[in-house]
């Protein structure tokens, strides 16, 4: 089943991701295509934060490269894998997960975040977390409001992405930019799961945020600054 593209044009879209480390700008100080793999190795190799930063360039094919002020926040999505998957990815490439406000950025994060804390029995602690804001035009494929027909692409579960990895598989073998669908995590908001970085404008950092865990649960969520 192939779903019907939609053009999808989010000034802006909100990312989340975790402030453990300083950003790191090597996409952004790249100025030319075939400076990029140059530049990747020898900083790589002189640097061992800095290559586990990069992550692995090969996983992005030439043609869908992006480098330049503002990339690296994008790239970084796909240059680093979970090797357990994610909804629409099996654990073989990146995916550029974004949503279309930031409330809704928040309530994906906060679900997967409590979901591991809860998993490893931490006790309370504050997540730091940075924003990144970046604008997409692109075409699609739609299956936003699809809950009750395709229930399989949006089951809550974690362990049971199986049928939605294989969904988005086959889109992105096929040349598809990625996906856009209903927030499973908040209600009323709608998310995309990028499959090639070129469809995104270069990001700009946003607020920073820190979730408070209680042991329990992600009890609350606040912003820490504005856009700096």
């Amino acid at each position: 089943m192939t779903p019907e593209l939609r053009r999808v044009c989010w000034c802006p879209s909100w990312r989340l991701v975790s402030s453990r480390f300083p950003p790191v700008d090597l996409f952004d100080r790249v100025t030319r295509d075939e400076d990029l793999e140059i530049i990747l190795e020898i900083e790589g190799l002189t640097n061992d934060r800095l290559r586990d930063e990069i992550g692995d360039i090969h996983l992005v094919p030439e043609a869908d490269r992006i480098h330049g002020p503002g990339t690296t926040p994008i790239m970084a999505a796909f240059t680093h894998i979970n090797p357990t998957g994610s909804r629409f990815s099996d654990g073989t490439y990146g995916v550029y997960y974004a949503a279309d406000s930031l409330e809704t950025a928040v309530a994906e994060t906060a679900f997967h975040r409590a979901r591991f804390l809860a998993a490893t029995r931490e006790p309370p602690l504050e997540i730091d977390m940075r924003s990144y804001a970046s604008d997409i035009d692109a075409e699609l494929h739609d299956i936003a409001d699809c809950q009750d027909r395709l229930p399989e692409l949006y089951d809550p579960d974690p362990t049971r992405y199986a049928a939605a990895q294989r969904f988005a598989r086959s889109l992105r073998d096929a040349g598809s930019n990625g996906i856009v669908y209903s927030s499973v995590r908040g209600p009323g908001g709608e998310c995309v799961a990028v499959f090639r970085p070129k469809v995104l404008q270069p990001a700009v950092q946003g607020p920073h945020l820190c979730y408070v865990w209680d042991g329990e649960r992600i009890s609350n969520v606040y912003r820490k600054s504005d856009f700096p």
